[in-house]
């Protein structure tokens, strides 16, 4: 299968210069498609390196040479600079929310932790190469990114360097870099960046809660929280793993800590401008405020908003009764495991974002890409009981999501 994964994503990649409006879209969709067939052909070989000339033949179509030229180009998703002024705003005022914008583009629709990977620009400014360069809130995103996915390996207590699969079904080398040179890391680490430090967080923070480590996993839930509201479910299951891997002790501690960082990092911008963080993070992405949001793909949520008021509330309604089965499945049969805790987070994801009154089809990369992390750091890993007795023979098998499947396949 690993020619055909490589095979599939060329063929998704081609279609983004036909169809998409951002230049840096097209321009990845351009340079991926020829890093994916290389790596196809590449993979083709009956070599031993094979697959690993095939990895780096993605990697580098898919992230190197798009992300050099859109860096040199200066093309980007709005949300960069979104991010890079929330950073010097941040620096200037304290809070990332301007008071009256008088226009989308001066909203930030963002927490405030999210201004953290605008302040390299506000601090470097834009005065050449080198400062254009290491100012650019891509770059730190994908740095935090990579950064939770060593973490999380070492937390495993996986190997990040070796060739193969550990004995105890860690990831491999080439399963990690395929994940990273695929469409779901690699398109979102080119054009915009601003959900990978969201995905590494809430990955790491189910890792810290699968090893038993209560304070660490609600400190890293606490920083992705201050990214986004949209991280907050994952409190909720990594609690219900805590719990019932651990007891309620566990559960609490680690509750606490992320509910108590969440705190003390939104609220100097909840204190400051209470307003604007209200209308530009909460009523914007809804569209509910008096802006009209550009997340507007034709998502079931979309389509009933688009009815008016009454499809308004019924795709509000819709939502919140499909958060409330998730979070009863949370409390009937809660996750054993970093697998299922990072599936029914993932449901609950897809759920929110399907049946949002706004969203965009990108943003269901985030619950792939938690599915696929999950599935990459737990291997064919033994099962535990709740208090870490080992079962033994027991695996953890679940069916890969599409459309990220393709990913740990071309690892394979």
């Amino acid at each position: 299968m690993f020619p055909a994964g490589w095979f599939v994503a060329a063929v998704w990649a081609a279609v983004f210069p036909f169809i998409t409006a951002p230049e840096s879209h097209r321009l990845w969709g351009a340079c991926a498609c020829v890093g994916y067939l290389c790596a196809a052909v590449a993979a083709l070989s009956a070599r031993p390196c094979g697959r690993a000339v095939s990895v780096g033949c993605a990697f580098g179509g898919a992230v190197v040479v798009p992300l050099v030229l859109l860096f040199l180009t200066g093309a980007a998703q709005s949300e960069v600079g979104v991010v890079e002024r929330s950073g010097l705003l941040t620096l200037h005022q304290a809070t990332p929310y301007l008071a009256d914008p008088r226009s989308v583009a001066e909203v930030t629709p963002y927490l405030p932790g999210m201004a953290v990977f605008g302040l390299p620009r506000a601090v470097l400014g834009d005065s050449g190469p080198p400062s254009a360069l290491l100012g650019d809130a891509r770059l730190w995103c994908a740095a935090a990114f990579l950064g939770c996915l060593w973490a999380a390996c070492r937390a495993s207590r996986l190997p990040v360097g070796g060739p193969s699969a550990s004995d105890d079904g860690g990831p491999s080398r080439l399963a990690v870099g395929a994940f990273v040179a695929s469409p779901v890391v690699a398109l979102p680490l080119c054009v915009s960046g601003v959900d990978l430090p969201l995905t590494g967080l809430l990955f790491l923070g189910l890792v810290y809660a699968a090893r038993h480590r209560p304070v660490a996993a609600g400190l890293a839930l606490a920083a992705a929280c201050s990214l986004k509201w949209t991280a907050w479910p994952a409190i909720a299951v990594a609690v219900s793993l805590l719990a019932h891997r651990g007891g309620s002790r566990e559960a609490l501690r680690g509750a606490a800590v992320a509910v108590g960082g969440t705190v003390l990092l939104v609220l100097p911008s909840a204190l400051l401008a209470p307003g604007p963080l209200v209308q530009q993070v909460f009523a914007f992405p809804t569209g509910r405020g008096p802006w009209e949001t550009p997340a507007a793909s034709p998502l079931p949520g979309r389509l009933l908003a688009d009815l008016g008021p009454a499809g308004w509330y019924t795709a509000v309604g819709l939502l919140l009764a499909g958060g409330l089965v998730v979070a009863a499945s949370l409390l009937l049969r809660p996750p054993s495991g970093l697998v299922p805790a990072a599936d029914r987070l993932a449901v609950g994801l897809c759920v929110a974002f399907l049946l949002a009154p706004a969203g965009r089809f990108g943003y269901l990369a985030l619950p792939a890409g938690l599915a696929v992390l999950a599935r990459l750091s737990a291997g064919p890993r033994r099962a535990e009981s709740p208090r870490g007795r080992v079962v033994r023979g027991a695996q953890f098998p679940r069916p890969l999501p599409v459309p990220a499947a393709w990913s740990v396949w071309s690892a394979r």
